[in-house]
Formats: C-alpha cells, structure tokens, sequence
C-alpha cells in the first residue's frame, strides 16, 4: 500500500509539477532568448551609429537644429504612443515587477513589440537607460504569451511563466544566470518556493543554451562585461570594501531619495506641462550633454569599460556622476522606455572611482583601482536596488571577483544596510509603489472575506500554500482538511487536499477578474462573498 502512494505521489509530481514547468521553461526560455539575442544585435549598431551620430553633430554643430527638430518629432510621437500604451513606460524591471505581483495588466504581444522598438529609439537619441530592463519586461511578455497560448487547464502556470520569462531575459542580457534564478526568489516574488525555482531554472536554462548558440553566430557577446587583471585584496585590506560600501551605501540613499524628488516635481510642481513637452527637454538635454560629450549619455556600458581601466579627474567624475543621474531618472520617472540596471552599474562606476582616486591621493597601491571600481558597482546594486544576495553572485558570474569574494560580500553588506537603517525603499519598489498609486486611483477597492474548497485535480492539490502565487492581497487564513476535519497548522508547509476548504481574505478592484484568477488555482466554483467596500 505503502509503495503504491510513493508511486501515485511520485507520478503526480512528474505529471503536474516537472512536465508542466519544464514545458513553458523550454518555450519561454527558448523563445526570449532568440528575440533578447536579436535585440542585443540590434541594440549594439544602434548605440554605435548613436556615438557616430554625436561625433558627427560635434564636428559640424549647423546641424543641431535638424536633430532639435527630429527630437521634437520624436516627443511628439512618444507621448502619443504612451497615452495608447501606458504599461510600455519607463523602466522595463519595475514594470515587470509590477506585472508579476499583479499590479500591472498588459497585453503582451503588443507590448513585446512596442518595447522592443521604443528601446531601441532611446538607445538611438542616446538617452542614459539600459538593454536590461526591456530585455526582462520582453521575457515577461513571452511568458505571459506562453501561457495564454496554453490549454485553459494550463493558465494558472501563466505567473510561474512570467517569472520565468523575466529571469530568462535578465540572464540572457547580463550572462549572468545564477543572478537570474536568484532574481526570482529575492526581487520577483521575495520568497522561495519550489514551483517558481523549478520553472525559473528551467526557462534560464534553455534561455542560455540558445543565447549560447545564437551569439557567436550574431557576433553578439554573451557576457555583460569580461573584467581581467583584478587584484586580489589581503585581510589587511579590507577596510577598503567597508569604506567602498559606505560610500555607494551613503550615495545610494541620496540617489533614492533624488529619485522622488524628482518625481514628485514631475508629477506635481510640472502636472500641467504636456507629456511631450517634458519629453522634449529631457531630450534636449540629452542632445545637449550628448554633444558634450559621450560620456554623459547613452548606456553606461562603454563608460564602465573605460572607468575600470582609467582613473580619471575627479572633479570631472563628479560632474559626470551628477549629470548621469540626472538624466537617467529624469528620464525614467518620464516614462521613456529603457532599463535602469547597467545606468545604475555606471552610476555604482563613477562614484566608487571617486573613491578609488581619493584613496590612491592616501597611498593605497594603484593596482588596487580596478578592484575598487568594481566593488563599487557591486556595492550599487545591493544598496539602490537592495538585491544583495544578486550582488555578490552577479559579481562572481559577471564581474570577474572570483579572487575577492570576502571584499565582494562586506561591501554588498555594508552598502544594503544602510539604505536600510534609513528605511529607504529600493529603486523597483519606489517605481512600482509609484505605478501602483496610479493604478489604483480613484477606483472602488472591494474587501472580500469567505470560504472556498479545493475541487478535485485543481492545481492547487498536492501543493503548499507557499508554493502557490495567490491572487494579489489575497490571504489564506485557514486550511481544513476535508478527510480529517482537522485545522492545519499553515507553518508547517501541510499539503492541500482535494475538498479541503480555505478560509481567504483579500482586497480588489475588479472582483471578475481575481475570482477568475482564483478559480484557475482552486477549480470552478459559486463563491460565496461576504463582502465590504473599503
């Protein structure tokens, strides 16, 4: 008897759980790396004609008011685009955050295309946004696409399936996919379980075998950056990762908070400034620092590069810094379309040289630069986006620190802790808490307390409550076992059984649509609301 269960159990995880995710793991994975590999491709001559285009403004400026013009066509175009097409804006992690919590609806097939060509554009005026965030919202895309072309008994794999698409495209991006996987569980959905980790390995997976043999051929590269020659620092030396960390930790704080100053005057001081005006003078300013110089625009990859190589002056890296900033979230709490990871890795780049130059100024060896650059960006993504963990493996995958993992995790350490000592909220988070108010304003929320039962070959049997991506604000609040009658205790990961009922909670704004949401995970039945309007 014993061993018949062990083989139904055993069965019914191959046949619900490991088909399942490594199917939409194979067609999600597959299909976002052969279009994020095109994109990079396409993305690769146009930032370089971009740089030729600025070079060629430089050397004959009567041409300026031909690229004011074409800007101002441009703004014009994209405020229009935006206006249709609304959940194509601004940075493409935050977004897809937003869609993978349930916050934000899309029709994907649209949105795939419009990002895919809006980035481009950006990348073409050379405003200062990244090839990461569209990459990752066009994973998400195709896996909402996945799911949606999938048997109706199928589409609860439809969030499982964006997941997947959206870490297939980060890793395909940056060639990081170890820092793929964990983006799941430490950005996504901010907890492990093993359904999400199942689909999410798979679709990164596939998506790096097929990037792997799409980039030689494309003459693309797979790695986001291939760092040599960095020095290995001694215990000696470790005072250096704490003050590196503190230094991006302090600066990361600021940049967040410059962040929603910078917002709030978009959306208050400027609210009845049209859109396309707005556009238009980030623009301009873009073309005008552009003329500049390079360094001011574009998406920070070519200015890492150089910045881990070179010292540079440092009243000039500040001044770089500042204008980087600036436009880059100008540009992002705009709307333009673009990524916001590899501007915020130059950011990390520009303000951990500072530091290095200083510290060469009191003795440290000049062979210990390179090193210090490249905690710095380290350090940038645990203290602005708060993704420590991602830190230090993206570190190891993409930023060659093999030599210094100790310096790689107390500067990661250090530069998290203290945007969180001073409770500031990260980058994705502030966007999407941002879009979230936006979302919701002015409509009906809707409190929904009641009772369900678990129908027979739902998705939901077999399952833990945690390995379950609920409806957004929904709460179970208790589980009895219909077989027993008994309450189960919801901390020690009891299974849910057939006919077991569910006491829930949540909120909504459009009940259709989370009842719908619902009865893809527990099966199709009449829910009886107890209900109230907040």
């Amino acid at each position: 008897m014993k061993k018949n269960n062990s083989i139904k159990k055993y069965k019914s995880y191959v046949v619900n759980l490991l088909i399942p995710a490594v199917a939409f793991g194979f067609i999600t994975g597959t299909v976002t790396a052969v279009i994020v590999t095109l994109f990079k491709l396409c993305a690769k001559y146009v930032i370089h004609f971009s740089q030729e285009a600025y070079g060629y403004l430089r050397e004959y400026l009567y041409l300026i008011p031909v690229a004011v013009i074409s800007i101002f066509a441009l703004s014009l175009l994209l405020a229009f685009i935006y206006k249709k097409m609304p959940n194509v804006k601004g940075g493409g992690i935050p977004t897809s955050l937003g869609i993978i919590r349930g916050i934000i609806t899309f029709k994907w097939l649209s949105s795939l295309i419009a990002v895919f060509f809006l980035s481009l554009t950006s990348f073409l005026f050379g405003v200062p946004l990244g090839t990461e965030g569209p990459s990752v919202q066009m994973g998400t895309a195709v896996g909402q696409g996945s799911a949606e072309a999938a048997p109706k008994k199928y589409r609860v794999w439809g969030k499982y399936s964006v997941t997947g698409g959206a870490c297939a495209g980060f890793s395909v991006a940056t060639g990081a996919p170890v820092s793929g996987i964990l983006f799941s569980v430490e950005e996504a959905h901010q907890r492990m379980s093993p359904t999400i980790v199942v689909v999410v390995s798979s679709s990164v997976l596939f998506a790096n075998i097929t990037s792997g043999v799409l980039c030689p051929l494309m003459g693309v590269g797979e790695r986001l950056f291939e760092f040599k020659g960095l020095s290995a620092l001694g215990i000696t030396q470790y005072w250096i990762p704490v003050l590196v960390g503190l230094a991006v930790g302090i600066f990361s704080v600021l940049f967040l908070q410059y962040y929603r100053l910078l917002d709030k005057l978009h959306d208050c001081v400027f609210a009845k400034i049209p859109h396309s005006v707005k556009m238009f003078a980030i623009l301009l300013l873009t073309l005008v620092f552009g003329i500049i110089s390079f360094s001011f625009v574009s998406t920070g990859h070519e200015l890492i590069l150089d910045l881990v190589y070179n010292k540079g002056e440092v009243m000039i890296l500040i001044l770089v810094l500042l204008v980087r900033t600036t436009l880059t979230l100008c540009a992002n709490a705009s709307g333009i379309t673009g990524g916001v990871f590899l501007p915020i890795l130059a950011i990390g780049a520009l303000c951990s040289s500072v530091v290095g130059n200083l510290l060469l100024m009191m003795g440290v060896s000049e062979e210990h630069y390179t090193v210090i650059v490249v905690l710095g960006i380290t350090g940038c993504i645990a203290g602005s986006m708060k993704m420590p963990l991602t830190a230090i493996v993206f570190s190891l995958e993409a930023l060659s620190c093999h030599e210094n993992i100790i310096p790689v995790i107390i500067t990661s350490f250090v530069a998290y802790i203290i945007p969180e000592i001073c409770n500031v909220k990260s980058i994705s988070d502030t966007v999407i808490e941002l879009r979230e108010d936006y979302e919701e304003s002015g409509k009906e929320q809707f409190l929904v307390d009641t009772y369900v039962t678990v129908q027979p070959g739902s998705f939901a049997v077999g399952r833990q409550i945690r390995d379950i991506i609920w409806p957004r604000h929904l709460y179970v609040l208790s589980l009895k076992h219909n077989q027993t009658g008994e309450k189960a205790n919801l901390h020690t990961g009891s299974l849910i059984s057939s006919s077991d009922v569910l006491h829930i909670r949540y909120t909504t704004t459009d009940k259709e649509a989370t009842a719908r949401e619902l009865a893809y995970i527990i099966g199709e039945q009449v829910i009886v609301e107890r209900e109230g309007v907040l």
